[in-house]
């Protein structure tokens, strides 16, 4: 769907193979993917590029997270750039068991406890504001009687989710607000299974066309969520996913020397919980359209989508609750 990336390849001669990734400016996307020229942009076109080609994921190295070797940055006669990437060899995220997610929290709360906030005139800024501003959705769908009677939304749905999610939009500036307020690291911006590896303990992260300047926490603030919604793992491991990943978080940060407040880091992972005020309103717009699992590939049942992803959202609304009331006691 994104804008920036015209095409993903695996190529192969003989025993070697490698990942072929095109970034273009010239292809059009649907609302809210087109791509961006604006350095600061969470969609700038050519982001990925310079992070590969400046090294900057070698900053988390050390902790055990990495990125695909970068083999060749290729600037094409047609403007576009192809980024000729190790093909790694790894178990994706979408198959690990909860203590695997939890070595990955471990690792990333080491690599951003101890490298800090990363400034370039490329990483991206206000990410979170501006992706959850991109999604053109109906959110007059939240007040509409009629929908909420559909049955897939009856029968699947949680009681009281409506009304948590109408509370949650309301609060989006104030979360927002909250997030930018919050200690500063370099963040991938979308960590979530797809995009993760692990490769013989090390985790390997791909596609790092959004990563920029995020809050501590942030980034398994998307990690956590994401899991379930395209139903990598049940909604109801959620609190046992986020109790782990989370602890395995913290104990990253400490090792690795930082000595803030642990109440600022879960302010900003249950403050999160704004980026997916779009959500439920997109999936209200299409409740007669069949849906599919990520990438389009095939169907998923419709009714198994919407118990899981509704699960989920009220799991998001607890931490918007307990946003509310980490920032009362933090003043």
């Amino acid at each position: 769907m994104n804008g920036v990336t015209a095409g993903i390849w695996r190529v192969r001669t003989g025993r070697r193979s490698a990942i072929v990734k095109v970034l273009t400016r010239r292809k059009e996307a649907g609302a809210g993917w087109e791509s961006a020229t604006d350095p600061r942009h969470w969609n700038y076109w050519r982001r990925e590029a310079d992070v590969y080609s400046t090294g900057l994921p070698a900053l988390w190295s050390g902790a055990g997270v990495r990125a695909p070797h970068l083999l060749r940055l290729v600037e094409r006669d047609d403007g576009d750039l192809a980024l000729w990437l190790e093909d790694v060899t790894g178990t994706p995220a979408t198959t690990w068991p909860l203590a695997r997610h939890t070595l990955l929290g471990h690792q990333l709360g080491l690599a951003q406890g101890g490298a800090g906030p990363v400034e370039q005139p490329w990483t991206s800024r206000s990410f979170l504001r501006d992706y959850v501003g991109s999604k053109r959705v109906p959110y007059e769908l939240l007040e509409d009687d009629t929908t909420w009677r559909h049955p897939l939304v009856g029968e699947n749905l949680p009681p009281g989710l409506r009304g948590e999610l109408l509370r949650l939009h309301r609060d989006r500036e104030w979360l927002l607000n909250v997030m930018e307020s919050l200690p500063r690291t370099l963040c991938h911006l979308d960590l979530w299974p797809s995009n993760a590896l692990d490769a013989g303990g090390e985790s390997v992260l791909i596609d790092w066309a959004f990563a920029g300047d995020g809050a501590l926490g942030e980034d398994i603030g998307n990690h956590i969520p994401d899991s379930v919604f395209d139903l990598y793992v049940p909604a109801a491991h959620l609190p046992e996913l986020d109790a782990a990943m989370y602890g395995g978080y913290v104990r990253g940060l400490r090792e690795a020397g930082w000595r803030g407040d642990e109440r600022l880091v879960r302010l900003a992972v249950c403050a999160s919980a704004v980026k997916y005020d779009w959500l439920v309103p997109r999936m209200l717009q299409h409740l007669d359209r069949q849906p599919v699992g990520y990438g389009g590939q095939a169907p998923v049942e419709a009714a198994r989508l919407y118990r899981e992803r509704g699960a989920a959202m009220m799991f998001l609304a607890r931490w918007a609750d307990e946003a509310r009331r980490l920032s009362d006691a933090l003043a």
